[in-house]
Order: structure tokens, then C-alpha cells, then sequence
């Protein structure tokens, strides 16, 4: 097996942009399955501090990782055994401007 894992779900994180004149755009929202025990690397940023809107604009939502529903910090290098499964939510961007 060239890739030992199941992409489960890959979709835009509807939402997740913050309001403003400009909306901040959405965001990812992945989940992949394990086939066959993994090393996994994840270096990831903005999962406390969510990113800034600008003149006025509202944040965007932060992001997060889980690996069985449980949270994971931002950068992590650990093993996955075979059926676990990875969510990996990325940030929305931040608004611009006031929202009408």
C-alpha cells in the first residue's frame, strides 16, 4: 500500500471566516483514517489565538486537531495505530472592515 490511509471527509469549514464589510474566508476541515500504523508529523499554527480581523473586521475561528475526537496540540510528532483517525480543522481568516 502506497499511502496507508482514508481520507474520511474534506470539506470547506463553513463559517469559519470572521465577519466584516469583507468576510474572512472559511477554512478546511479534514479527517483521515489510519490502514496500517503511522508516524504522523503535524505542524500546524493560529489553534489558540484565532486570526485577526482588521479595521473593524471580526477574528476567524481558530483551528484544532483531534486524533479520536481527543484534542491535540499545534505541533505534535506521534504514532497512529492502524484505525485511528486524524481531524485536522484549519483556521477562518480574519474579517475586514465593519459588517453592514
Amino acid at each position: 500500500m502506497e499511502f496507508p490511509l482514508r481520507v474520511r471527509r474534506y470539506q470547506i469549514r463553513s463559517g469559519s471566516g470572521g465577519a466584516g464589510q469583507h468576510c474572512g474566508g472559511d477554512g478546511l476541515h479534514r479527517e483521515f483514517e489510519f490502514l496500517a500504523p503511522t508516524t504522523v508529523t503535524v505542524l500546524t499554527e493560529r489553534r489558540r489565538h484565532p486570526p485577526w480581523g482588521l479595521h473593524a473586521g471580526a477574528p476567524g475561528q481558530p483551528g484544532e486537531n483531534r486524533r479520536n475526537g481527543q484534542q491535540l496540540p499545534g505541533k505534535i510528532s506521534r504514532e497512529f495505530p492502524t484505525g485511528d483517525c486524524l481531524t485536522v480543522c484549519t483556521p477562518g481568516g480574519g474579517g475586514w472592515g465593519t459588517a453592514p
